[in-house]
C-alpha cells in the first residue's frame, strides 16, 4: 500500500482540529489550568500542521517558521500542564528557550535549507525530551498510568523529529521539505497521527485523576476554612495513633471551642460568625508545626494532633494561640474572642483513636464547665489539670 504524504498529513491536522474542538466539550467550561493548557497544546499542534500543508501553496519560510513555533509553543503548554498534574516542571528554563530560539533560528536561516531543516527539527526534539523527562519526576504520584503513556508519546516524535533533523541538515538535496515522499516524512506522519491517539487518551485520564482528586479533597475537607472535615481528619489522626503506637512515639490531642460562639452569631450576624470561624482556623494553621494534623469537627469544635509532642508542650501552643487571637480578634472582627482546651496523651492503655478523642473532649467539657478560656488536662479517667 502506497502512502500519499499529503493524506497523511491532512489527516493529522483534522483529527487534532476535533480532538481540539471535542475536549472543551467533554471537560466542560471549569477546569483547572493544567487541563486547559493540555487543551491548548493539542490546539497548538493542529495549527502547526495546517501550516505545514499551507506551506506546499506558498510563502513556505513564513508558514515553516509559524508551524515551528506552535510546536515549540504546543511542548510548552503541555509541559505547563504536567506540571499542574504533577507538580513539577523540570527543565522549564531550557524549554522557554527553545520555545523562542527554534522559529527564530527558522527565520534567519532562510538561505541555508540545512541549517533550517537542522535547527527546526533539533530544537523540537529537545524541546519533546525536556516534555518527556518532567512525566518521569512527579512530585505528586499518580495512580494510573497515564504519565508513561504521555512519555511514550512524547519520545516516538521526539525520536522521529530527530531523524527529520538529521536528513535535513545532511542530506537536503534528497529531502527538501515535509511534503517529500521520504519514509522518514511517512513514519513521521504516521507517528503523528498514532500518538495522537494515545497522547488524547492520556491527557482524558489525567483530567479523570484530577477530577477525582478534586472531589476526594472537598469530601475531606471543610468548605468553610479549608481545613479537613470529621472524616478527613479522622482518616490521618488514626495514621497518626497508629504510627505512634507502633513506634512508642508522644502524641497529644487538644479539643478547641470558640467560647460563646452563639453570642458572636446573635450580636454580629452569621456572615461575621463565618468570619470569626475562618479566623480561628486561619491562627490554628499559623500557630501549629509541620506534621501537626488540624481539622473542624462540627460548629465551633477544632481539633488539633500534635505528632511526637509530650503534655508539657501542649500548655505552650495553647498560649501562642490565645496571644495571637487576642492580639488579631480585635483588629479584623471588631471584638475579642476567646476559647475552652481540652489536652488528652496517648497512654499505654489506649487502643483507639475514638478513646484518646473521648478523653480530650471530657477535658474540654471541664474547661468549659469552670468558666471556659482556659485549658485543661485530662490525667486519665475522671481526673483533670486546669490552666
Amino acid at each position: 500500500m502506497q502512502l500519499d504524504i499529503l493524506t497523511l498529513l491532512v489527516m493529522t491536522a483534522v483529527n487534532l482540529l476535533m480532538v481540539s474542538a471535542a475536549l472543551p466539550v467533554i471537560m466542560g467550561r471549569r477546569i483547572s489550568i493544567a487541563a486547559r493548557c493540555a487543551q491548548l497544546s493539542l490546539l497548538a499542534q493542529s495549527i502547526g500542521w495546517w501550516a505545514i500543508i499551507a506551506s506546499g501553496h506558498g510563502y513556505a519560510l513564513a508558514m515553516m517558521t509559524l508551524s515551528v513555533a506552535f510546536f515549540g509553543l504546543s511542548h510548552w503548554l503541555m509541559h505547563r500542564a504536567l506540571g499542574g498534574w504533577l507538580g513539577h516542571r523540570p527543565g522549564e528554563r531550557w524549554l522557554r528557550a527553545l520555545v523562542v530560539l527554534a522559529p527564530l533560528g527558522y527565520a534567519l536561516g532562510a538561505f541555508n535549507d540545512a541549517f533550517r531543516a537542522g535547527w527546526g527539527n533539533f530544537c523540537l526534539a529537545a524541546a519533546a525530551l525536556i516534555v518527556a523527562r518532567a512525566t518521569l519526576m512527579p512530585l505528586r504520584q499518580s495512580t494510573r498510568p497515564w504519565r508513561w503513556l504521555l512519555f511514550a508519546c512524547l519520545m516516538t516524535m521526539a525520536v522521529l523529529t530527530a531523524a527529520r533533523g538529521v536528513l535535513g541538515a545532511f542530506l537536503t538535496s534528497s529531502y527538501p521539505s515535509f511534503q517529500t515522499p521520504h519514509p522518514v516524512n511517512l513514519a513521521t506522519a504516521v507517528g503523528a497521527n498514532v500518538t495522537l491517539v494515545l497522547f488524547t487518551v492520556a491527557v482524558l485520564v489525567a483530567w479523570r485523576e484530577e477530577a477525582e482528586g478534586k472531589l476526594r479533597t472537598m469530601a475531606m475537607t471543610d468548605g468553610l476554612t479549608g481545613l479537613f472535615n470529621r472524616r478527613g481528619w479522622t482518616d490521618r489522626a488514626e495514621a497518626m495513633f497508629a504510627n505512634a503506637q507502633r513506634y512508642q512515639q508522644p502524641l497529644t490531642m487538644i479539643m478547641l471551642d470558640l467560647d460563646h460562639f452563639k453570642r458572636i452569631n446573635d450580636n454580629h450576624g452569621h456572615e461575621v460568625g463565618d468570619q470569626a470561624l475562618k479566623l480561628f482556623a486561619r491562627l490554628l494553621r499559623e500557630t501549629r508545626r509541620t506534621g501537626d494534623l488540624v481539622g473542624r469537627l462540627g460548629g465551633e469544635e477544632f481539633c488539633i494532633v500534635l505528632s511526637n509532642t509530650h503534655k508539657s508542650a501542649s500548655s505552650g501552643f495553647d498560649q501562642r494561640l490565645r496571644s495571637r487571637l487576642r492580639e488579631v480578634a480585635h483588629k479584623e472582627l471588631g471584638f475579642a474572642m476567646d476559647f475552652s482546651a481540652g489536652v488528652a496523651v496517648l497512654k499505654d492503655g489506649d487502643a483507639t483513636l475514638a478513646g484518646l478523642l473521648a478523653r480530650a473532649d471530657l477535658a474540654l467539657y471541664q474547661a468549659k464547665n469552670n468558666g471556659r478560656g482556659r485549658l485543661v488536662m485530662s490525667e486519665g479517667g475522671l481526673g483533670a489539670t486546669v490552666i
